[in-house]
C-alpha cells in the first residue's frame, strides 16, 4: 500500500516537525549512503538543523574529515565544471514549462492530424462532403494528402 499524498507546508507544531526533521535527515543520509556505495561515487552530506534547536553544529556525513575533503575538492575544480549541472529551482522550472510547451506541441500537432484523417475518412465513406470543410480542414487535408504521396512515392 502507498502512502498518501503530503502536501509541502510549514508544520506549525513543534514536535511533529522535529519529528519530521529527524525522520527525512535520516532517509537523507541513507541515500547519500545508497548512492556512494551503489555508484561508487564520492558524496557528503551536511544538514544544519533548525535554529531553536540545541546542537549549533551542522550533521555531516559520512565523516567531518571527509565531508572537508569532498567540499574541498569540489570548490578546487574550474567554476566552468562546477556549474555545469547545477540548477537552482527558477531554472528547473524554466526547463520543465519549456519541456511541457513542446509535449503540448507535439500533442496539438497530433490531435490535428488525427482530426484531418477522420475528416478524410467520412469523406471517403460518403458521410461529409468536401464543401463541409473549412480552410483550416482543406490545408489539413491537402498537407496530409501531400504527406501520403511522398510517403508512397507515387509523385
Amino acid at each position: 500500500m502507498g502512502r498518501k499524498k503530503v502536501k509541502l507546508a510549514w508544520i506549525t507544531n513543534d514536535a511533529t516537525r522535529r519529528t519530521t526533521f529527524e525522520k527525512r535527515k535520516k532517509g537523507l543520509v541513507k541515500k547519500v549512503s545508497e548512492l556512494a556505495t551503489l555508484c561508487g561515487v564520492e558524496a557528503c552530506l551536511v544538514v544544519y538543523g533548525p535554529q531553536d534547536a540545541a546542537e549549533a553544529e551542522p550533521e555531516v556525513w559520512p565523516s567531518p574529515a571527509e565531508t572537508a575533503r569532498v567540499a574541498t575538492r569540489f570548490n578546487s575544480m574550474p567554476e566552468m565544471y562546477r556549474w555545469r549541472k547545477m540548477t537552482d529551482q527558477e531554472d528547473f522550472l524554466r526547463q520543465r514549462v519549456a519541456k511541457l510547451q513542446d509535449q503540448l506541441r507535439r500533442q496539438d500537432r497530433e490531435s490535428r492530424e488525427l482530426e484531418v484523417s477522420l475528416f478524410a475518412h467520412e469523406i471517403m465513406a460518403g458521410g461529409r462532403i468536401l464543401d463541409d470543410a473549412d480552410l483550416n480542414d482543406a490545408m489539413g487535408l491537402v498537407q496530409m494528402i501531400d504527406m501520403k504521396l511522398k510517403l508512397n512515392d507515387f509523385s
